[in-house]
């Protein structure tokens, strides 16, 4: 059987969680419901709800460092999506919150990423991780490369296989809905092959195109619709 993967959630990087929550009331009308803290990786974040047709089960969660708490991950090993970047961390301190990744989940991580290695993409080593949560323990098997980054400038999506409990089923309903999301990069052939071997570019909710990196979100909020991407509203 081919594999089949799906958006699970939008990762949106803030300079501090304050100020992605902040963020998030402004942009999208909403204030993002409890998250966590992630002990391996020294970061926390708040969660919300964005699922609809076509993008079932999905989330939009906003991250940042955590500074009262160091990574219990080896010394050396960056921490994931990025966040240890000197050029991204400048990034969101001058233009405040961005959208700048994306995970999708599946259920056979270890396979899709013999896939990639097949196509010369090194996604990173499967990580377990958990965190607690109010019903309970929530754990998963996660792709984080030692150098921490994202790939295709964030294009290419972290891939992540959930145990018995999903986030969402634990999320009120926030309304807003994800419409559509579009991934842009001057290797487009390269990032549609990788996508298309997991079934994830369909060319309508989730389409890539050629030029200047970008990953941008379409979402209707109670503040209207919204574009999100590379610390851009529109």
């Amino acid at each position: 059987m081919p594999l089949k993967a799906e958006l699970d959630h939008l990762v949106v990087m803030a300079a501090n969680l304050d100020e992605g929550v902040r963020w998030c009331e402004a942009t999208l009308g909403v204030t993002p419901g409890p998250g966590g803290s992630h002990p391996l990786m020294g970061t926390h974040n708040r969660l919300l709800r964005i699922d609809g047709p076509g993008f079932d089960r999905a989330y939009l969660e906003i991250i940042a460092v955590d500074p009262s708490a160091a990574p219990t991950r080896a010394p050396g090993l960056r921490r994931w999506f990025d966040l240890d970047d000197p050029a991204l961390m400048q990034s969101m301190k001058r233009h405040g919150p961005q959208l700048g990744h994306w995970v999708a989940r599946i259920t056979d991580v270890d396979t899709a990423l013999k896939g990639w290695s097949r196509l010369g993409i090194e996604r990173g080593p499967v990580l377990s991780a958990s965190r607690m949560s109010a019903a309970g323990l929530l754990e998963w098997k996660i792709t984080v490369r030692d150098d921490g980054q994202r790939l295709f400038d964030g294009a290419l999506p972290t891939l992540i296989q959930w145990g018995a409990v999903h986030p969402v089923s634990q999320m009120a309903v926030s309304g807003v809905r994800l419409q559509a999301l579009r991934l842009q990069h001057r290797e487009a052939p390269a990032l549609s092959s990788a996508l298309g071997q997991l079934g994830l570019a369909d060319g309508q909710r989730i389409r890539v195109d050629a030029g200047p990196s970008r990953v941008e979100a379409w979402l209707d909020t109670p503040a209207g619709s919204v574009r999100l991407g590379a610390g851009m509203t529109v």
